[in-house]
């Protein structure tokens, strides 16, 4: 899971699921070298396994946690408040802390609690008054936020022992590969299909990932040559040529035993190709 979502060349799947956690359109313009990560590999609690960026200027970070860990939560603030420093530049105002989303994917019981997602943010009530303290209009033109908790750290606790039933929502589709390392062909999510391919491509044998690898490399020369040869107004039956060639491939894939499903998610076609 850590290797899908870090592939750069696969932005797409990283957008998708975030973007249905969030329920908001995510735009990751790079994933970041943790500098803690650079200075001491031996501390874990420092490590982060995927820090990105998004248009807004925020930092996410994610982690993808097996082993159980009592003090998680507190190695959660950690891992916060480390990537606020790092991104503070000397002397500059507190107004342009970055903001950091936490996301935390446990496959470990932590705490107690019947949900499989929890939520946190940071809000301000009243003692006596019960209200919620809110930013005045200053505050929002300064700051560029509309809430108070819009500032400070998020955490997403996204518990994947505790997701026991079917999906019945987009980001159920995404907890549910999650958890079983398996995606349905009628699951819609953002992302959910292109992550389909490259879980199945990961899962292959290393032979049969050489073999697709070169046939990409193969598609990529002859498009090159056609390019160059005969200029983008001449290009009458590409597309025709490949879906055959996808074709060709998925059917190499099926003949060594891949479910058709599968061998057509690798080779990026509709499994319905392959049965007629």
């Amino acid at each position: 899971m850590k290797r899908l979502l870090r592939s750069k060349a696969n932005f797409e799947i990283l957008e998708g699921f975030l973007s249905e956690l969030l329920g908001e359109d995510i735009l990751v313009l790079d994933i970041l070298e943790s500098e803690s990560n650079k200075e001491r590999r031996s501390d874990k609690f420092n490590r982060v396994d995927l820090k990105v960026k998004n248009r807004k200027g925020e930092i996410i970070i994610i982690e993808v946690q097996f082993e159980r860990e009592l003090d998680y939560l507190q190695r959660m603030l950690y891992g916060t408040s480390r990537v606020i420093t790092e991104h503070q530049k000397e002397g500059e105002a507190y107004a342009k802390l970055v903001k950091v989303i936490s996301v935390n994917i446990l496959y470990f019981d932590l705490g107690h609690g019947t949900d499989y997602i929890y939520h946190g943010t940071t809000s301000f009530t009243g003692t006596h008054d019960h209200d919620k303290l809110q930013l005045n209009i200053s505050q929002q033109k300064q700051f560029g936020k509309s809430q108070i908790n819009h500032i400070y750290p998020e955490y997403y606790l996204i518990r994947i022992n505790n997701f026991n039933r079917m999906a019945t929502t987009s980001l159920d589709e995404w907890i549910y590969f999650l958890k079983n390392e398996e995606i349905k062909d009628e699951f819609k999510a953002k992302g959910i299909q292109k992550a389909k391919q490259s879980f199945s491509l990961m899962s292959m044998p290393e032979e049969e990932q050489l073999a697709y690898a070169r046939y990409q490399d193969d598609l990529r020369y002859e498009a090159s040559l056609v390019e160059s040869n005969y200029g983008l107004g001449r290009m009458e039956g590409k597309e025709e040529g490949r879906i055959e060639g996808k074709l060709e491939v998925a059917n190499r894939l099926v003949e060594k035993g891949m479910s058709a499903e599968e061998a057509a998610a690798v080779a990026g076609i509709d499994a319905e190709l392959l049965r007629h």
